[in-house]
């Protein structure tokens, strides 16, 4: 079969996976992205088994797994300091299984540096504005008023913010602030666990270890009230949250600029159809939700993975673009479900999630068989996408050493 001449637009995590994929099985690749050097947007991120499954097949897995920090479980208290969660990797009764704690930029680079390394085109300064059909094909039209050249398939990995999607979804309530900061020595946090605090559902701080002596941290914060936030100035914001979490202090320590801390906000879509003439919509220019159940990456990888899956099944481009979406659209939608099911227990200014989740649902979630369906869902695999993928469990035994290997500490970014 013929190798396609194939656009992508943005240089994020679905883009250069896809780029990767699709250049191996023979297609001509051009990425596309604004800045004039591509670089990652965000901070820290979970790797769980369905993500790492791809990257294994990309021969990845080793590197990002030494670059980031293995996690065993996700663990939060509340106010009073009461534990109302506590999902373990190893309920998923799968032996070494755990979730991989890791930089944005530390994934991002790997797969950047693989995509030059053989040679796949990017080209930069170029920010998509829109594609036009011409011809056989499609090209971008770009914010400076030029044209790509034309491509057969134009595939849209441009993110949330994607020009080439219809508006669709809301943006959600609750965004977070981010910051990256050296792992304290002999501190009170546990390097294998992302913790967090809670206050109801109205408050959250989290602790996320990323390897290479860092690890993120995070503040739940309303988007209408970021402004308010940025006016009342570090101080007060450090003592609100050491109230909330005493043991943060010695971090807390280590912003002294507002400038560290980055706001991201959230949005729940799915695109009512992802597919259109030699044109396909995967990552988040297909579906957002909110990073409560820590998806995005690990959603943006398998649908790089079931686009490539689609394009080597035979017959017309269009049925097998509609083969690769139909791999992922059961798994996209339940999770856009759980996703929209479980964010008010964390993110909301209502009483009645916050008292559900203590009461009910954190000690339901200890009592099998519903502490291995809470492990299965963090990691991804309710639904069972890997097998519908073709996809193995990665081999968790053999990165073991990787893991571990990365302890040393590297200047933030």
């Amino acid at each position: 079969m013929a190798g396609l001449d194939i656009g992508i637009a943005g240089c994020g995590i679905a883009g250069l996976s896809a780029a990767l994929l699709l250049h191996r099985q023979g297609h001509r690749v051009t990425l596309y992205d604004r800045f004039e050097e591509p670089r990652p947007l965000g901070a820290g991120l979970m790797i769980q088994p369905t993500g790492l499954a791809v990257l294994d097949r990309l021969g990845l897995a080793r590197r990002v797994a030494a670059a980031g920090a293995p996690i065993a479980r996700l663990h939060g208290r509340n106010a009073q300091g009461r534990v109302v969660l506590d999902a373990r990797y190893a309920d998923m009764r799968q032996a070494g299984v755990f979730g991989l704690g890791i930089h944005r930029a530390s994934l991002f680079g790997a797969l950047h540096e693989a995509v030059c390394a053989e040679g796949i085109a990017i080209c930069t300064e170029a920010e998509v504005a829109g594609t036009e059909l011409d011809g056989a094909g499609r090209r971008f039209r770009l914010a400076d008023g030029t044209h790509s050249p034309v491509h057969e398939l134009i595939v849209d990995a441009s993110g949330l913010h994607s020009a080439l999607a219809a508006p669709c979804g809301k943006w959600l309530g609750y965004g977070a602030l981010w910051t990256t900061l050296h792992w304290p020595e002999d501190g009170p946090f546990d390097a294998t666990v992302l913790e967090q605090r809670y206050r109801a559902a109205r408050q959250m701080i989290g602790v996320l270890p990323v390897g290479q002596g860092r690890l993120c941290l995070f503040w739940s914060l309303r988007a209408d009230r970021y402004d308010a936030w940025q006016e009342a100035g570090l101080a007060a914001w450090k003592d609100e949250a050491c109230r909330l979490w005493p043991a943060c202090e010695g971090l807390l320590g280590q912003i002294a600029d507002p400038g560290q801390l980055t706001f991201a906000r959230y949005a729940h879509r799915l695109l009512p159809q992802p597919l259109g003439e030699r044109i396909v919509h995967i990552g988040d220019a297909w579906h957002s939700a909110s990073p409560q159940l820590g998806q995005g990456a690990n959603m943006a990888l398998l649908d790089a993975w079931a686009l490539a899956q689609g394009l080597a099944q035979p017959g017309p481009l269009e049925r097998r673009l509609g083969h690769a979406i139909a791999l992922r659209r059961g798994h996209v939608r339940l999770y856009q479900w759980l996703t929209a099911l479980f964010t008010p227990l964390y993110q909301s200014d209502a009483a009645l999630p916050a008292i559900f989740r203590d009461r009910i649902l954190a000690p339901v979630s200890r009592i099998p068989p519903a502490d291995r369906i809470q492990g299965l869902l963090v990691g991804g695999l309710a639904g069972s996408p890997l097998d519908r993928l073709g996809l193995a469990m990665p081999d968790y035994a053999g990165l073991a050493d990787d893991q571990c290997a990365s302890t040393v500490a590297v200047p933030l970014r």
